[in-house]
């Protein structure tokens, strides 16, 4: 029988660490389960209610709202994430009696010191379960708090999409936000293709599909350590998401010529790259930390990339005296393409939507003096902001005469969620089961 008592605390205390740290929940959750002695089943457990808890906060706040007489705010911090993990698994975890999710919640607050609490969760809980649904707001009452609460988005992102993007689209990316995303892979073709990778993982008990956006990609399912795979150790592939990957295509670089990868760490563009061009030419892939640019130097000697190096520099004023044919400036961005795959970002207070398209308008003026003549600069987000994409590419086009449009062929299997200028593409994840994502490319006249 699975030890779910031991998967609930290993749960609890990787949601701790994330609520009272801010700490990134997919390096929380893989450290605490792997310093755990829990069976392959006994972390999916925990894995599924540790990510369930984080992606639904709003939602399950909202419902402790409902049950409890005290503010949420008023609540001992480790009761609160107990109700959350308790509603999670009351209303989205099929597998779990409603006893089982009160009485194991109970005794979570036993064992972590807020022995105090248990009969209020004990309440809480079982009111719930005898409500036998989950509560959510009138939507009569405002769309914004509706859709927030719904999908565990907070009001200001859901405000921000619905006036970029439309209802449509809104929805689309919220309900994308549920569940965990695909898990993508570039294939190194210096070493093998898709179709022998893809055969080796499967007589491990990996499943592999091919993607209908990326070539040289694969989804896997049923991985478990990905870096614990020998196809990995040996160079096979590295982890990307399919929009990154289609960002290299869209750079295009050839052989034999010099590549700028500005905002290279942990380097899966600069690797992408590196295999486009057949390891023939030279990259050079820049950061603002050392210890990030090892990541990138460790990841191309495992592909056998000996065309890269590394150039620890500021991106907004970069130190080099070269002229590339290709740049690439992969700027810091708020993030909101990717929340399915970082959920905790989502609550972040500040996540800089003001003050980072600046930031990152520097960082692309900068590194333009570093394109030659008849060279091409890519300027590209992982985010959903027109202010940090759409604009700021508009922007550069108004201030740097010496750069023109450069039109986006569409690859194939991908469509355009909004009307926009042909040098630019915005990904989303409903559209093209890729993360939300920026593109815009230019060539210097």
């Amino acid at each position: 029988m699975a030890d779910t008592a031991s998967s609930r605390q290993t749960a609890f205390k990787a949601l701790m660490r994330v609520e009272t740290d801010g700490s990134y929940s997919n390096i929380t959750l893989d450290h605490m389960l792997s310093q755990s002695s829990l069976s392959k089943r006994d972390k999916s457990f925990a894995a599924g209610l540790f990510y369930g808890t984080v992606e639904k906060k709003l939602l399950l706040d909202y419902n402790i709202s409902v049950y409890s007489q005290r503010p949420i705010g008023e609540i001992d911090k480790r009761a609160v994430v107990i109700l959350r993990m308790g509603l999670y698994q009351l209303f989205f975890m099929d597998g779990v009696r409603d006893s089982a999710a009160v009485n194991e919640s109970v005794e979570l607050c036993r064992i972590n010191g807020c022995r105090k609490a248990s009969g209020f969760v004990n309440g809480i809980l079982r009111t719930a379960a005898r409500a036998g649904e989950i509560r959510l707001p009138d939507p009569k009452k405002g769309k914004n708090k509706y859709y927030s609460i719904q999908y565990s988005c907070p009001e200001p992102i859901v405000r921000l999409w619905r006036k970029s993007y439309g209802d449509e689209n809104t929805l689309g990316i919220l309900k994308s936000l549920e569940g965990r995303p695909p898990f993508c892979i570039r294939v190194n073709t210096l070493k093998t293709n898709a179709q022998e990778l893809k055969a080796s993982l499967e007589k491990m008990g990996v499943r592999a599909e091919y993607t209908d956006t990326a070539e040289d990609s694969l989804i896997l399912y049923g991985t478990g350590a990905v870096e614990e795979l020998p196809q990995f150790s040996e160079g096979l592939f590295h982890v990307q998401d399919t929009a990154s990957q289609l960002c290299c295509r869209i750079l295009s670089p050839k052989e034999n010529e010099t590549v700028l990868d500005v905002c290279s760490a942990p380097g899966g563009k600069s690797f992408t790259c590196g295999e486009l061009m057949n390891n023939k030419g030279r990259i050079i892939s820049c950061d603002l930390y050392s210890s990030r640019l090892k990541l990138v130097s460790s990841g191309a000697e495992r592909l056998s990339l000996d065309i890269i190096k590394t150039h620890e520099c500021d991106a907004s004023k970069p130190d080099l005296d070269i002229k590339a044919d290709r740049v690439l400036c992969d700027v810091p961005c708020s993030g909101l393409g990717i929340i399915r795959r970082k959920p905790e970002l989502r609550y972040k207070s500040d996540l800089g939507l003001e003050q980072l398209p600046e930031i990152q308008y520097s960082i692309l003026s900068s590194c333009a003096g570093l394109v030659k003549k008849g060279g091409v600069l890519v300027y590209s987000t992982c985010t959903l902001n027109p202010k940090e994409n759409n604009e700021n590419a508009e922007r550069f086009l108004m201030e740097h005469k010496e750069f023109e449009p450069f039109d986006i062929e569409l690859p194939v299997g991908i469509k355009r969620g909004i009307e926009e200028k042909p040098h630019e593409l915005t990904l989303f994840p409903h559209i093209n089961s890729t993360d939300g994502f920026f593109i815009s490319r230019f060539i210097r006249t």
